[in-house]
C-alpha cells in the first residue's frame, strides 16, 4: 500500500504528527503548499491519502483543497486529522469531529483528532493575538465554569501534550481494505 500524508502546520505540532504518520506507514510526506502545485496524475498511484491541519475556531485549517480533491479520490483510503490544543478526551473534540465533514463526505473520508498544544513563540502575530484575547476573555468572564477557568490557565502559556500513540487509529484506518473501513 502506498500512502501520502499531506499537511499544513503553523507551530510544528501538525508537522510532527504528519512525520510520525509517514514514518509509521512508510509513506510519502508533502506540505500542502507543495501538494497544491502537483498535477492530478501525481496522486493516482497512492492507495491512501491523509490530510492533516490544525484547529482554529472550530475548523480544520486549509481543508478546502483536500475536500475538493477527495471527491475524485473515492476509490482511495481517505482520512483527515486535526491537531489542536485540547486533550483528546475533551467532549468538544467529539462535537468538532461530528461537524467537520458533511454526511456525504463521511461516506468516504474518516476524521481524526490528535492533541497537540500551543507554541506562542511560533504562532503568527494574528493567531497569537487572537489566542491571547480569547484567554483574557475567558479569565475575565463572570460566572465562568470550572472547565473554562482550567482552559484559560492551560492556554495562557505554551505547552505540548502531543503523543505518537494518537496516530495509531489513523494508521489502522488507512491500512484497512476499503470494503472493511466503515
Amino acid at each position: 500500500m502506498k500512502a501520502l500524508i499531506i499537511y499544513t502546520s503553523q507551530t510544528g505540532f501538525t508537522k510532527k504528527y504528519a512525520e510520525w504518520l509517514a514514518e509509521r506507514m512508510d509513506g510519502d510526506l508533502l506540505e500542502l503548499k507543495e501538494a497544491q502545485k502537483k498535477e492530478t496524475e501525481y496522486f493516482d498511484d497512492y492507495d491512501a491519502i491523509c490530510y492533516g491541519g490544525w484547529a482554529m475556531a472550530g475548523n480544520l485549517v486549509k481543508a478546502k483543497w483536500f475536500l475538493g480533491k477527495a471527491v475524485n479520490w473515492k476509490d482511495k483510503r481517505l482520512a483527515m486529522f486535526c491537531v489542536g490544543g485540547s486533550p483528546n478526551d475533551n467532549p468538544d473534540v467529539d462535537t468538532f469531529l461530528q461537524n467537520a465533514l458533511s454526511e456525504e463526505q463521511k461516506e468516504y473520508i474518516k476524521m481524526f483528532y490528535c492533541q497537540g498544544g500551543f507554541n506562542y513563540d511560533k504562532m503568527k502575530a494574528p493567531s497569537r493575538i487572537a489566542m491571547k484575547m480569547f484567554v483574557s476573555a475567558l479569565r475575565n468572564k463572570k460566572d465562568a465554569t470550572e472547565k473554562e477557568k482550567i482552559m484559560a490557565e492551560k492556554m495562557a502559556s505554551s505547552y505540548d501534550i502531543s503523543d505518537i500513540k494518537y496516530i495509531e487509529p489513523i494508521v489502522s484506518y488507512l491500512s484497512v481494505d476499503k470494503a472493511d473501513r466503515f
